[in-house]
Formats: structure tokens, sequence, C-alpha cells
């Protein structure tokens, strides 16, 4: 149990770190939403769960009397601190995406170009000399 919560923890790590690198680098593609969706996916199951582990219930029915969880081959003030780490890591990376969403939706938008008078005059000239068929 604990080598596969360990496995579970890495991967949704390595997750999290990928998604704040891609942040970072104003990368938000589908490869960042993906991994999103892992960590996403991991901290909603976490919170249906009423903030504990949903492997705490495997740890008692495999005879561990707490059902403790957190003895992972982590170093104890870490694996007892992850909550308290996650939580601004997601909302650092939260923030960092829609910040890159909000650039990219501008970039795509379509301008309108103000023309002055005379831009304005050398256009309607050019327009007069195509031949309408």
């Amino acid at each position: 149990m604990k080598a596969f919560h360990t496995l579970a923890w890495f991967i949704i790590e390595g997750c999290m770190v990928y998604v704040l690198y891609a942040g970072i680098r104003g990368q938000s593609d589908r490869r960042a939403g993906a991994a999103a969706s892992v960590v996403a996916l991991e901290t909603l199951v976490f919170a249906a769960n009423g903030f504990h582990c949903p492997l705490t219930a495997v740890a008692r029915n495999l005879g561990d009397n707490t059902g403790s969880v957190t003895d992972i081959y982590l170093p104890p003030w870490l694996s007892r601190n992850l909550p308290a780490i996650h939580v601004p890591l997601i909302l650092i990376a939260a923030a960092l995406h829609w910040r890159n969403l909000a650039v990219t939706s501008r970039r795509l938008k379509p301008r309108r170009i103000a023309l002055g008078s005379h831009e304005r005059s050398r256009l309607s000239a050019r327009k007069n000399l195509i031949p309408k068929t």
C-alpha cells in the first residue's frame, strides 16, 4: 500500500509541477490541460472524502489501526503538510493559466484599425480603381 500511495503521489505531483511549469512558460495547451485534469480529479476526490485520503479506508482494511497513509516514502513533515502546500500551488497555477488564456484570447480578437482622413481617401481611391465585374 505504501509503495502504491507513493507512486500515486509522484504521478500527481509530477502533473502539478508540469502545470506550474507550463503556466510560467505561457503554454496553456492540451498537455497542461491533461495534467491539470489529473490534479483537479485528485483534489475533487480528496475534498469529496472529507479532506482525507481515500486510501485511509483501504489502509484500515489491510490492518493499519490508524488508517494512516501519510507514512509514504517522504519526509514526515512533507507528508503531514501536503494539503497546506498544495492549495497555494493550485491557486498559483490557476492564476498563471488564467493569465495565459486571457492573453491568447486578446491576440485572437480581430482588431479594427482607426484610419486618418489621408488613409481613408487612399483606400477609397483604390476601391475605385478595381474594375467591377
